[in-house]
């Protein structure tokens, strides 16, 4: 199952397709897409990648204890949410307008809806376990919630995207050893002998 950077690994997914879909138009460079905070100060960045909250997934029925070799299990992966806001930089729209950050924001829709899943052996090449695709939906919170979000960290509203990525499995590092077999016993039991008289 995915390791613990499988997180990292989702938000660096998003952050290259939309670098690569959304640049030269309507964003000039790739530089000006970035994962960061609202809140960071001092960035040039035209769009911004920020995951607000992770959340265990109780929803989701886990996967089996994983067996590792003959003698050792592992605990279930937890499947998590991962829930993202994609905004446009009060700092680095200088000579932006209204126009331009609506083309920006329906660009940006547009590359999510066509590439909303992407599988876990794709981010981690080394996986040898068939996972299920990992999601990319439209968060659905309401407009009340969204303002809690920008409010957090101190920034007024501003229109933005939401997401949520589902579901992202955490493997356990716990390793259960298994009683090694060192002896057995077999008994022979005959049903229905024949008795002679």
């Amino acid at each position: 199952m995915a390791d613990y950077t499988i997180i990292s690994d989702v938000s660096n997914y998003i952050l290259n397709v939309l670098r690569d879909r959304m640049c030269p138009e309507p964003i000039p460079s790739p530089n000006n897409i970035e994962v960061s905070s609202p809140a960071s100060q001092d960035v040039d960045y035209i769009l911004g990648l920020y995951l607000y909250d992770i959340k265990e997934e109780d929803t989701i029925a886990p996967p089996p204890t994983v067996r590792r070799g003959k003698l050792q299990l592992t605990p279930p992966p937890k499947p998590y949410s991962l829930y993202y806001m994609v905004f446009i930089n009060s700092g680095g729209q200088a000579g932006l307008k209204d126009q331009d950050f609506q083309k920006i924001i329906g660009k940006c829709a547009q590359v999510v809806s066509d590439n909303s899943s992407v599988l876990p052996n794709q981010l981690q090449n080394w996986l040898d376990t068939q996972e299920p695709p990992i999601v990319l939906s439209q968060a659905k919170i309401s407009l009340e919630e969204k303002v809690r979000v920008w409010s957090a960290i101190n920034k007024p509203y501003q229109i933005s995207l939401f997401y949520k990525a589902a579901p992202v499995y955490v493997s356990s590092e716990i390793v259960i050893d298994t009683p090694r077999v060192v002896d057995a016993e077999f008994g022979l039991h005959v049903t229905g002998e024949e008795r002679g008289e």
